[in-house]
């Protein structure tokens, strides 16, 4: 089964992503863990990529595309694969069906965590930090056991990371939808793409996405 996992963030694919290669026991392949190693092992791309990371460049589709060639190509995806992180355009999902059409193999499906924007936002922006010991806290899902105090210091002075506030998290979300539309709508062209809704508990979540795979595969 080879498949993609797809989602905004916050929708939960890290989770998902664990209980799925937990149970069906195939690697997860993500974009971060692929240049890493690449780097690490010293590849030719991955040198390449690391020159371009050294510099504060975007690394170009062209070693991207083949750092994630080497990856399918060996022997742990020989029953299966789930990709995440990638392909982050659609020149790079068009590449993708090339790569494994030139492997053997294809994408049997594409599962997208749906959840509603404003969901997200609750999820992304209700994070806030202890500014005295770092601890992280939520205020809907994590919140301090007293209201203004940290649990574990005891400091009553917090903040919020530029990235989590309201304003920040709505521009991220739009350019995440704008940049993964095309995506999807290559994969629903193909008949491979898979909405989950992910705006319940994540066992429920899960259920369905379990369901999915094994009747598909």
């Amino acid at each position: 089964m080879n498949l993609i996992l797809m989602g905004l963030p916050g929708a939960g694919k890290g989770t998902q992503a664990e209980r799925i290669i937990d149970t069906y026991g195939i690697p997860h392949i993500s974009t971060g863990d692929m240049f890493r190693d690449a780097m690490k092992n010293e590849t030719p791309l991955g040198v390449k990529a690391k020159a371009f990371i050294d510099n504060g460049e975007l690394v170009p589709d062209e070693v991207t595309n083949g750092i994630v060639r080497d990856r399918l190509a060996q022997a742990d995806t020989e029953k299966g694969f789930l990709l995440d992180g990638f392909p982050r355009t659609l020149a790079q999902a068009e590449e993708l069906d090339k790569i494994l059409d030139g492997l053997g193999k294809k994408i049997d499906d594409v599962l997208n965590i749906h959840v509603e924007e404003e969901v997200l936002i609750e999820r992304l922006a209700g994070r806030f930090i202890c500014r005295t010991c770092g601890a992280t806290y939520h205020k809907v899902y994590n919140p301090p056991k007293v209201d203004g105090t940290c649990d574990r210091c005891g400091g009553h002075d917090f903040y919020q990371r530029e990235d989590d506030k309201p304003e920040t998290v709505k521009n991220r979300l739009a350019v995440n939808i704008k940049n993964t539309k095309p995506i999807l709508d290559y994969y629903e062209n193909q008949g491979v793409l898979h909405a989950i809704d992910g705006n319940r508990d994540i066992q429920d979540v899960f259920v369905d996405i379990k369901q999915l795979i094994d009747s598909n595969n």
